[in-house]
């Protein structure tokens, strides 16, 4: 048998390479062609982790109007109930209202201070104090005496943490006659007092 001229051998070879990849690539779609697709793996949806809404969306807009008339005429005698209103720059987030006056010699002040944040905040009572149980998330009062030109200043803060929301009441006073301090125990208990009216308040 005769061989083929090397000049035709070279023509004919990249025909038979092409027609060789031809049938090599029908060969192989045809064997894919009877096989199943694989699907996506399914997965696993991963549980919702969103935060829950925080309970108050704003403190009082009137804070002078969240403690009754009787307990202001209480706590401070010869103030008027109409209070003065915190001046604050953010009152969609802090208000507040304080009110003060001098009966005869026996003087008295007492302020009330909201502050509610777009989250709620660590409660960790590390504003020191004593705590004060069954108020708010947890609540604690501080309390000091003063003394200036040997007049004597009886004062408590109590601080209430809620949610979203943290409620400052301040109460102090002292006897201009006898420059002694006002009784911690009454000083005390206005102000714990003051503050669960203004807590109660955030709930409209």
């Amino acid at each position: 048998m005769r061989s083929l001229p090397l000049t035709l051998v070279a023509r004919l070879l990249p025909v038979a390479v092409l027609a060789a990849a031809g049938v090599a690539m029908t060969t192989s779609d045809d064997s894919d062609a009877g096989a199943t697709p694989a699907g996506p793996s399914p997965q696993t949806s991963a549980p919702a982790t969103g935060a829950a809404a925080p309970r108050y969306a704003k403190p009082p807009a009137e804070a002078c109007t969240t403690l009754p008339e009787s307990m202001i005429k209480d706590l401070v005698p010869g103030a008027k109930a109409a209070g003065n209103e915190l001046k604050s720059s953010d009152l969609g987030r802090r208000t507040g209202c304080s009110w003060h006056a001098l009966d005869d010699f026996d003087y008295r002040w007492l302020d009330i201070a909201y502050d509610v944040k777009s989250t709620a905040g660590k409660k960790s009572g590390s504003e020191g104090g004593s705590a004060v149980p069954g108020l708010g998330d947890d609540a604690t009062v501080t309390e000091k005496t003063t003394e200036d030109d040997d007049q004597g200043i009886r004062e408590a803060v109590v601080t209430v943490h809620q949610d979203n929301a943290t409620v400052t009441v301040t109460y102090n006073g002292g006897d201009f006659e006898s420059h002694k301090a006002a009784d911690g125990d009454a000083i005390r208990k206005g102000a714990i007092s003051a503050a669960k009216q203004a807590l109660s308040a955030l709930d409209g």
